[in-house]
């Protein structure tokens, strides 16, 4: 019997760029499940540096621009690469921003049987 997976999506993050400085600061929360694909939207009037540990540089994002990572969106539900559950996004200024915030979408599957 296959087993159905469902995309799911949690509840939007976001940080508006008065928050965003030369540090690094969490977009949200800490995500709660498992993630086969994230989405990372810049929509501030600056590029901007990205962190999966909140320590190292990872991806930087430009200026009004979006950036979606999938690792596993057609993978078995206990099968593929995830982003952990309990990992967070973090961003910092490359230069600073004056509008505009960053948002961050985390996407997981559901099976129900």
């Amino acid at each position: 019997m296959a087993v159905e997976i469902k995309v799911k999506i949690e509840a939007l993050r976001s940080l508006a760029a008065g928050s965003i400085g030369a540090a690094y600061m969490g977009v949200g929360t800490a995500i709660d499940n498992p993630a086969r694909m994230i989405l990372i939207q810049n929509f501030t009037d600056e590029d901007l540096m990205f962190s999966i540990d909140g320590v190292d540089d990872h991806f930087p994002v430009r200026t009004s621009t979006s950036m979606i990572i999938d690792v596993s969106s057609n993978k078995t539900i206990d099968s593929g690469f995830f982003f952990e559950k309990g990992t967070r996004l973090y961003v910092k200024e490359i230069n600073t921003p004056t509008s505009g915030s960053v948002y961050f979408t985390v996407f997981y599957g559901d099976s129900e049987n």
